[in-house]
């Protein structure tokens, strides 16, 4: 918490933060332009927004992405708002603003990172374990034997039987990596979207997501869990805007249940 007030008394650091709200995914030299700070500054900037985990930043070549990072906020909402009774809709709404956006990409993705109080080997096995993944899906979830060309399975619901939906399994690596293929929304996203054209429109799509385990910077944090979910059509597509929000609230329920879990051993 030191370092996220820290980093958020700059004003300089918050318009950065602001910057990435408005359009996230950019490239230092991105975030520089218009900026009366030099381009040292700028990095210097980062680098404390990174260390509070207000940003998090991605490899593309020899280019390094930068994303908003919303945990750190919903951290602050859970100790504080909640504490406060200022109501879950409201804190929710002011979380919201910090959600990946994912405009003016050519090759748009949804970036998210989130560390939690675990071991990298528990932490794959709440990812490919079928019971589990229930939990934290919401009474439905993936089940495979997670070998490298493998159908994914998916339960249409708690009383559901699981069904093949062309998707595939890409790579796993115990401990490290998991990712599979990602072919169309199941029928309980329908809530996601407003209308039911863009449901459905969401629904021909393909793409696919991937998590990269790694240890936490700090040790305290555990581990930390990088959740890629990209090859989408466009800027504008309809399953980039649902699945967005879907896999925060997926995400943030993983991260409660394994930490409850550890804190009983």
């Amino acid at each position: 918490m030191d370092d996220v007030f820290r980093a958020l008394a700059d004003a300089s650091r918050r318009r950065l933060l602001d910057r990435l709200r408005a359009r996230n995914g950019q490239t230092l030299r991105e975030l520089c332009e218009g900026l009366a700070m030099s381009r040292q500054a700028v990095s210097k900037h980062l680098a404390v927004l990174e260390t509070a985990r207000l940003v998090t930043s991605v490899r593309r070549g020899r280019e390094k992405i930068h994303y908003l990072n919303p945990v750190p906020i919903q951290e602050l909402s859970e100790r504080w708002i909640d504490k406060y009774e200022r109501g879950r809709l409201d804190a929710l709404g002011r979380l919201k603003c910090g959600l990946e956006e994912q405009l003016a990409m050519e090759k748009p993705e949804f970036v998210y990172v989130i560390y939690i109080r675990t071991t990298p080997e528990r932490l794959y096995k709440a990812l490919t374990d079928a019971e589990f993944a229930q939990e934290y899906f919401g009474g439905w979830g993936p089940m495979s034997d997670w070998k490298v060309g493998s159908p994914v399975l998916w339960k249409m619901g708690p009383d559901g039987a699981y069904e093949d939906l062309g998707q595939a399994v890409i790579e796993a690596v115990p401990g490290r990596k998991l990712a599979y293929t990602w072919h169309r929304l199941l029928p309980m996203h329908r809530q996601l979207f407003d209308t039911e054209g863009e449901f459905e429109r969401a629904r021909t799509e393909q793409s696919q997501v991937a998590f990269d385990i790694q240890p936490a910077e700090t040790p305290a944090l555990g581990v930390k869990l990088t959740i890629t979910h990209d090859g989408f059509d466009s800027v504008d597509s309809e399953m980039l805007k649902g699945v967005s929000d879907g896999w925060v609230m997926i995400l943030s329920t993983l991260k409660t249940l394994l930490e409850r879990e550890d804190g009983a051993r």
